[in-house]
């Protein structure tokens, strides 16, 4: 099966690549030659997904999948949030993203986040909602090379060390990411009885 993920981040695509069977080829944007910029003007993280993959659908015609994904810092209400790509400006620069975010919770006690990922398939005349969820806080600094976006400053609940500092092998078992793709492939293997998809 051939089926588009609507990204042009190649770090996003190596992710979601190392988790799928070796039955799904997976297409990025740059892959089917889309080279505009999709809209994400939804309120939501959710419909965000939802415009990114009824883009590609739409124009396309390709099965496609697209996710959205936040950062939401409790003491913050709940920001980043939506606009986490952009939260330090329209030039969506990670560095200056989590340097903004640590000025910003410099006085605050509560350090506790989450990130969520909402992921939204067009798979056969039918649209399907996915999500994943991992609670952890943010650090007081950047650590660890691996990853990207906030990887550096988050650090989950289940570990001591970041997303950037922990294998993508471990990061994948845990992350809202992962787990938002695991609800995805669980759907796509339950459309055939090859235990073996």
């Amino acid at each position: 099966m051939k089926l588009v993920f609507a990204t042009h981040n190649q770090n996003k695509v190596r992710e979601v690549q190392a988790l799928l069977p070796k039955t799904i080829t997976l297409l990025s944007l740059t892959d089917i030659g889309c080279d505009e910029e999709i809209p994400e003007t939804g309120k939501t993280l959710e419909a965000n997904a939802i415009l990114k993959a009824d883009f590609v659908t739409n124009k396309y015609g390709y099965p496609c999948f697209a996710d959205d994904t936040g950062l939401l810092v409790n003491s913050l209400d709940g920001a980043p949030g939506v606009y986490s790509a952009r939260y330090a400006g329209e030039q969506k620069n990670s560095d200056d993203n989590m340097d903004k975010l640590l000025t910003e919770l410099k006085s605050k006690k509560d350090r506790t986040a989450r990130f969520e990922t909402i992921i939204a398939l067009n798979l056969e005349n039918k649209q399907h909602i996915f999500k994943g969820v991992v609670e952890g806080e943010i650090s007081t600094a950047k650590k660890g090379k691996k990853g990207f976006g906030y990887d550096p400053i988050f650090k989950p609940d289940t570990h001591e060390k970041t997303f950037a500092e922990l294998p993508l092998e471990v990061k994948n078992k845990i992350s809202h990411r992962g787990k938002a793709i695991q609800h995805l492939l669980t759907y796509l293997k339950s459309l055939t009885n090859d235990p073996g998809y």
